[in-house]
């Protein structure tokens, strides 16, 4: 069967949500694999809980992806890839997956009050920021704690902001914050960092930029708005406190990695003990017809590029799988 035929199956398939694939996440895996999927004339939806692109649309600048356009934010790299896929009449739909079927030659998924069936699926949901546990995380989400600097940062120009966390993120988005903050703190449990050597490098340049090492967040207090950290050096256990001054508050921004939200799918593919996703590299889980792509797949590196890397494996193998089972 050439691709043409594959266009010619679809439409005689006679079901109003049957696609020859459904890509549930819309970042750069996911708009990647609509992308190949669109090209190859295969009839694709893209299901996604939030903004289109995913990770990117919340970072402040893209610096290393080839070809990127100097100075792009991540919300507009983001908003060109989607209209990417577009432009390949990729179908694209809003709301959050409620469950899932991988079993047999038609797969479901059910979105709302409509079920979708697709011959292929790529899992491509990506993973969120992990939670670092302490008291007053939860209570003060939106009022200081934040997982996103480029959507928060303004909100605390002129003052003191604190970063929790050693990797690239956690710098990168230290740097970012330093063009709004009268200061910036990062705070990591480590003297040394994850974070590639020259990013560090560029934050120990930045005059606003301190660093408070071997050190953990215990508790983040305040009344209305979060004004107090409580601190642990893991070296001696010496805690300390960080207080805002009379009249301000400031900002924490956690940076302490990602997890996977694989629940409704780990009855049916094999995930490891954080929920990512096994999956080879032809990008096939252990589920025929069930694909995973990018960050939501057991990788060791998971960065924009080797995300659109997997959604265009994924894709390219969706359609091999359709024209090797079709009828």
């Amino acid at each position: 069967m050439d691709s043409d035929s594959v266009g010619r199956y679809r439409s005689d398939a006679g079901a109003d949500a049957l696609y020859d694939v459904i890509i549930i996440g819309g970042g750069p895996a996911g708009l990647s694999a609509a992308i190949y999927a669109g090209r190859s004339s295969l009839k694709a939806l893209v299901i996604e809980r939030g903004a289109y692109g995913g990770t990117p649309f919340q970072t402040g600048e893209i610096e290393n992806y080839p070809g990127g356009i100097a100075g792009e934010t991540g919300a507009e790299f983001a908003a060109r890839i989607s209209a990417h896929a577009d432009r390949f009449g990729v179908e694209k739909v809003s709301g959050e997956v409620a469950a899932v079927n991988l079993i047999g030659p038609v797969k479901d998924v059910l979105l709302g009050d409509k079920t979708y069936s697709g011959r292929t699926i790529i899992i491509a949901t990506g993973s969120e920021p992990a939670k670092l546990g302490v008291p007053g995380e939860t209570e003060f989400a939106g009022l200081g704690v934040s997982y996103c600097a480029v959507c928060d940062g303004p909100f605390f120009s002129g003052l003191p902001v604190f970063v929790v966390g050693g990797g690239d993120s956690a710098v990168e988005e230290a740097l970012y914050l330093a063009k709004f903050a009268r200061e910036v703190t990062i705070i990591h449990r480590r003297d040394t960092f994850r974070a590639a050597r020259s990013i560090v490098e560029k934050a120990e340049r930045d005059p606003k930029i301190r660093f408070l090492l071997d050190t953990v967040v215990t508790n983040l207090g305040g009344e209305s708005l979060l004004t107090k950290i409580e601190t642990e050096n893991v070296k001696t256990g010496e805690r300390g406190e960080i207080a805002a001054k009379e009249g301000e508050n400031f900002g924490v921004f956690i940076f302490a990695g990602q997890s996977a939200h694989t629940e409704m799918f780990s009855p049916f593919v094999d995930t490891n003990d954080h929920g990512y996703i096994y999956a080879d590299e032809e990008m096939r889980t252990n589920i025929p017809g069930v694909f995973a792509a990018g960050d939501v797949r057991v990788k060791k590196l998971r960065q924009i590029v080797t995300a659109a890397a997997d959604g265009a494996i994924a894709a390219i193998n969706a359609e091999k799988y359709i024209l090797e089972n079709g009828e």
